[in-house]
């Protein structure tokens, strides 16, 4: 087999998709837009906010290797990555937006130009460390975000969860295209000779940190927020969302990415692709309007 070829996947290259979603209309959004529920709005709000300099991190890691992948279905899937990446950052800055707008300081902190110090600051850092352990960081990011992708798509609990529709669609077509390309960072790491020790050494150190970093993220927002502040409410949602299908059991399901031999098709979302690739974008898809 070709490195990089993915076995189980319906199509062999990320496909670029040019979207257009539409937040606010026709009915402008909420302040509390997940219907009320203040701790999963802040939660998205806060992962919105992280997708774009997040995805641009996660690109400038896949370029540092360019000249070296030579194998050429891996080199498409590569451009499909970084296209579909660079659409994702693209569409969150129109959400984000929307949500400086309706009252949400901490999206702002995550919202920069190209070139900017904060920009210029984050890429300082990535070059100081090894381009590999750069390049590992996006392999294991890409596991956390397929892995929510695959809960996202395939649990109906949580398509049912009340929210703005148009949010609902954006997040939709964002875990979609995750599983499309969930193996292509990793692909690019172990062709290139990535180490195994640190692959696994890097997940087990953000496993133990995750929870509470996010948590730390969705606390600072509400705090940030003084239309959040209604400290009852926010607790009795604090626990609905940790023991609801988002939370409960996630990190259990991202332990297989520290086994030694392990890779991202391992975990087989074919199937769940060819459902949603139909209900997304088939003949009669909810996004099809939305392609621009």
């Amino acid at each position: 087999m070709t490195i990089g070829q993915d076995t189980k996947s319906l199509t062999p290259y990320p496909k670029v998709r040019r979207m257009r979603f539409r937040f606010g209309q026709p009915e402008p959004m909420t302040h509390i837009f997940a219907e009320g529920d203040i701790p999963l709005t802040h939660l998205i709000a806060v992962l919105s906010a992280a997708f774009p300099p997040g995805e641009e991190s996660f690109i400038r890691s896949v370029r540092k290797f360019s000249g070296e992948i030579t194998d050429p279905v891996l080199e498409k899937r590569v451009a499909g990555f970084i296209g579909q990446e660079a659409v994702h950052g693209q569409q969150h800055r129109v959400l984000n937006d929307q949500l400086i707008e309706l009252g949400f300081p901490i999206v702002r902190l995550f919202t920069f130009e190209p070139g900017a110090p904060r920009e210029r600051a984050v890429i300082t850092v990535e070059n100081l460390v090894p381009r590999q352990v750069h390049l590992a960081c996006t392999a294991l990011a890409e596991h956390y975000t397929a892995t929510l992708a695959k809960r996202v798509l395939g649990t109906p609990e949580i398509q049912l969860l009340p929210g703005d529709p148009e949010v609902l669609k954006l997040l939709n077509w964002h875990a979609f295209e995750e599983l499309e390309h969930k193996s292509v960072a990793f692909d690019v790491y172990r062709a290139t000779g990535g180490s195994e020790a640190v692959r696994i050494g890097l997940m087990a150190g953000s496993y133990v940190l995750t929870i509470p970093v996010v948590g730390l993220g969705v606390f600072a927002s509400i705090l940030s927020d003084r239309r959040s502040w209604r400290p009852i409410t926010v607790a009795r949602q604090s626990v609905r969302l940790v023991r609801g299908p988002i939370v409960r059991g996630l990190l259990r399901e991202m332990r297989p990415y520290m086994r030694p031999g392990f890779h991202p098709d391992d975990i087989d979302t074919g199937a769940l692709l060819e459902r949603w690739r139909l209900e997304l974008f088939g003949a009669q898809g909810e996004l099809v309007d939305r392609l621009g």
